[in-house]
């Protein structure tokens, strides 16, 4: 999984966050917990604001 894989990433990060509300998260947190993720193999320096914005809003619809 990389950083363009927005869908994969934010379906993960449901799976392993359940308790957290994603509008809340801060991106240091959000950066940290997508590097984190078991299946995640990409350069965390290669991540920006826009596609934190992005894993964070299709984390939203996941929820909805």
């Amino acid at each position: 999984m990389t950083w363009k894989d927005i869908q994969e990433i934010a379906i993960a990060l449901d799976e392993a966050h359940p308790e957290i509300d994603p509008r809340y998260v801060r991106f240091t947190d959000l950066h940290r917990w997508v590097c984190e993720l078991e299946d995640f193999d990409d350069d965390p320096e290669h991540s920006g604001e826009k596609i934190l914005e992005a894993i964070q809003a299709t984390w939203l619809e996941e929820r909805e």
